[in-house]
């Protein structure tokens, strides 16, 4: 366990289990989770920050994925062929993560994000219903290599926002509902939170005991995230979604210029 006050365990839990509410409804937990773990853990390296987050986020992420799958019809084969991808893609981000500054971090995040919101705002009936028509294969490829590959290898290097990419992913590319894609992108990021850890666990960058506390609240938001989800429908979704990346853009420019 590093060098931390009781105040800022009890902080980082609470942040853990907000994260994890917000990760299983529209992706992105780690929006708020890594900021947080920043704070409280100024003098850590950056990968070992990174990394202790992949072994809280994992565990939220595969309850919510659990959750999900008893209650909506996933297609599990596809979402494990993407996610295949994403471990491999996450394993190669994580081995290059050593490199990435604290600095660098914030205004990546906030383009990103940006990205983000202004897709979900100029298309307001992106993901309100799946598409009728079936799914090309070169289009289930193309899934494979960007949702996959691409949204993995951003995972292991950098971390935050990788659930949403792949719900807007999943969502544009796949044609499935919000709520699908919700379920679909929680297991393709269990690999990529898999592959991730791995490398930070085999570089020796988690701290494991605060990991572990953390993951008990991160698993408890996740799983009641996942059942709202489920029971609001995608309308739901998409209002937390554009609440959570406007909030997040706005405290990051504060930290970044003000």
């Amino acid at each position: 366990m590093p060098d931390i006050s009781t105040t800022m365990i009890i902080v980082l839990c609470a942040a853990a289990a907000a994260a994890g509410w917000i990760d299983a409804v529209v992706g992105g937990g780690g929006l708020l989770l890594l900021p947080a773990l920043l704070l409280g853990l100024p003098n850590a390296q950056p990968a070992a920050v990174l990394g202790t987050n992949k072994a809280v986020a994992i565990v939220g992420t595969a309850g919510a994925a659990v959750t999900y799958a008893r209650k909506t019809a996933v297609d599990v084969k596809l979402a494990v062929r993407i996610g295949l991808a994403a471990l491999a893609g996450s394993m190669g981000g994580a081995a290059l993560a050593g490199g990435i500054s604290k600095d660098a971090m914030r205004p990546l995040i906030m383009g990103v994000l940006v990205v983000v919101a202004a897709v979900v705002i100029f298309k307001p009936g992106f993901g309100a219903a799946p598409s009728a028509s079936p799914v090309s294969r070169n289009r289930v490829l193309l899934t494979i290599a960007l949702a996959g590959l691409g949204i993995g290898c951003y995972d292991g290097l950098i971390g935050p926002g990788t659930g949403t990419f792949l719900v807007l992913a999943l969502t544009a590319l796949l044609h499935l509902d919000l709520v699908t894609a919700s379920a679909t992108a929680k297991i393709v990021n269990c690999c990529t939170n898999a592959g991730a850890l791995a490398m930070f666990a085999y570089q020796g960058m988690v701290f494991w005991q605060l990991a572990a506390l953390m993951a008990v609240f991160n698993l408890t938001g996740g799983m009641v995230g996942a059942r709202i989800a489920l029971k609001k429908g995608s309308g739901f979704v998409r209002g937390v979604l554009l609440t959570v990346v406007g909030a997040l853009v706005v405290k990051l420019g504060l930290e970044q210029w003000g």
